[in-house]
């Protein structure tokens, strides 16, 4: 039987063997992660500095804490969005080793404090340590805090993960991987504003905040250090005793996950309830509103696309959010224009490009049903249909949304409008594109472009995008014609004449791209399913 502390040291260097040997496999892959692990180190390393700049500063304490507080969300929600990101922390791989929970907790806890986010993270906490701690007792209680906060923060990952990993390792759980997208865009504009509203205001506007979060674990452990250095040595003790209490529990929440991981049954070994249960899947109230026919068929496949194809609801979920985000954050800071509600329609507009390299190797099923140009113009009509099923409500909800918090509602007849046109503009030159420029989208992996087909991706895509604008000229001129005209009261015709021209736009897109998709069919269907 092996000793803890030597099982310990197997893990340890079990997760070194797996970072060597994973470099191993390809030249791409190991320029990747260096690039990767040298942005990271110089980011926390600045962060470091920048934390040792603003010693002295006032409530500096309150933005440490804030950091640190979101630094422990960080660690808490990374196993759901990225599950795939490392392979340590999925623990079903050992249970047919005979390990016990405890000295597997322990071995699989001094293993997961090897890597680039452990360090980056100590980089963080020694920084904040050092940038609230002013005498001899303070850092004494930072040379304690500062490993507990990187401990707790590590078994927190562990913890979640190993409670959600039959979810996680699951079609439907890596599903959550979709709002990592979502998560980033709408943090990256939190950010923003938050850093906005901080530099005109100072920092005194976290303290509110910060005097709730220093009492949870990890912030708790470093405002430990900022009170042992005001004299209050009680409630630093207090502090650090919540972070190691909030270890403790964590660890033991870890180990009873993995004693129900390997000891319980799974959905391999059990037969799924009601698996022989008849589901009428043909009937739903989207298909009864749909055409008959050929139309109706294509609509309802690519919205089951959207809903189930883990790829392609990545794609939808983050233009949704982007394009919700950009006008509408802008607005509610008051620095936005009622143009940018545009942003929208521009976001999902991108999901008409690649139409066919979205069905995979599937594609041959469709086109085995395509022998003319009259086949191929259905087609094409229906997926853009069901494109705008979704974009015409979405882009008006947006324009209408930024044009509430701007106050502008005269301009919001040329925003639809120019939003109408931009989007019948993309659907025709996604629609051309896709016909044209076909490349296949990986199944498996975080890639959305095939080895050896990233030019033609960057071809479509661009070069769709900038054919695009320059299609809406017209309606853009229009409408600076009418401002500079000062015609007020014929702004109002911008939403007629947008509506009509996109519209007009798409049916000439579909019908230029129809002739072209059905005679490079053979082309099409090597190029989509080469991944």
């Amino acid at each position: 039987m092996s000793t803890p502390a030597a099982l310990t040291s197997v893990f340890v260097r079990l997760k070194l063997s797996l970072l060597r040997n994973g470099l191993r496999q390809s030249g791409g892959r190991k320029a990747a992660y260096i690039a990767s692990a040298v942005a990271a180190l110089l980011f926390a390393a600045l962060q470091f500095l920048g934390l040792i700049a603003l010693r002295g500063t006032g409530h500096v304490e309150s933005l440490v804490v804030l950091l640190v507080a979101v630094l422990g969300l960080g660690w808490a929600v990374m196993p759901l969005f990225f599950p795939g990101g490392d392979e340590t922390l999925d623990p079903t791989r050992l249970v047919m080793l005979p390990l016990r929970p405890r000295p597997l907790v322990r071995a699989l806890l001094a293993s997961s404090l090897v890597g680039v986010g452990p360090l980056f993270t100590l980089c963080l906490l020694a920084g904040s340590v050092i940038a609230v701690a002013h005498d001899g007792a303070a850092f004494a209680v930072g040379v304690l805090a500062v490993p507990l906060a990187l401990l707790v923060c590590v078994a927190l990952a562990r913890a979640v993960a190993a409670a959600n990993v039959r979810l996680l390792t699951s079609r439907k759980g890596r599903d959550l991987a979709v709002l990592s997208g979502l998560v980033i865009a709408v943090g990256a504009q939190v950010v923003n504003f938050g850093a906005q509203r901080l530099g005109t205001s100072g920092l005194e506007q976290l303290d509110p905040a910060a005097d709730v979060l220093r009492w949870f674990p990890p912030a708790s452990a470093v405002a430990a250090a900022h009170t042992a250095g005001e004299g209050a040595y009680g409630v630093a003790l207090a502090q650090l005793a919540l972070s190691a209490a909030a270890l403790a529990g964590l660890l033991a929440l870890w180990s009873r996950s993995l004693t129900r991981l390997m000891t319980s049954p799974d959905g391999s070994t059990l037969q799924a309830a009601g698996d022989t249960a008849v589901r009428d899947r043909s009937s739903t109230g989207l298909s009864r509103l749909l055409p008959p026919g050929r139309t109706g068929t294509t609509v309802e496949r690519s919205l089951r696309y959207v809903r189930r194809d883990p790829k392609t609801k990545a794609a939808w979920v983050t233009s949704l959010a982007i394009g919700l985000i950009v006008p509408v954050f802008n607005a509610w800071q008051g620095t936005g224009s009622v143009y940018f509600a545009c942003f929208a329609a521009g976001m999902l507009g991108i999901q008409m490009y690649n139409q066919f390299g979205q069905d995979t190797s599937a594609f041959w099923m469709v086109a085995m049903t395509i022998s003319s140009t009259r086949d191929a113009y259905v087609e094409l009509r229906a997926r853009a249909l069901a494109l705008l099923l979704v974009t015409l409500p979405y882009a008006t909800l947006v324009t209408v949304l930024t044009t509430a918090l701007l106050g502008d509602w005269a301009r919001l007849p040329e925003a639809l409008g120019l939003s109408f046109a931009l989007l019948g503009a993309m659907l025709a030159t996604g629609a051309w594109a896709s016909a044209r420029f076909p490349y296949s989208i990986p199944q498996e992996g975080h890639k959305n472009v095939a080895p050896g087909q990233a030019g033609l991706a960057w071809i479509s895509l661009f070069g769709g995008m900038v054919a695009a604008a320059v299609l809406c000229v017209p309606v853009i001129a229009l409408t600076v014609w009418l401002n500079i005209a000062e015609g007020d009261d014929w702004l109002w015709l911008l939403l007629p004449v947008g509506t009509a021209y996109g519209a007009a736009l798409t049916f000439l897109g579909l019908r230029l791209a129809a002739p072209r998709t059905a005679r490079r069919l053979p082309e099409i269907l090597t190029a989509v399913s080469k991944g």
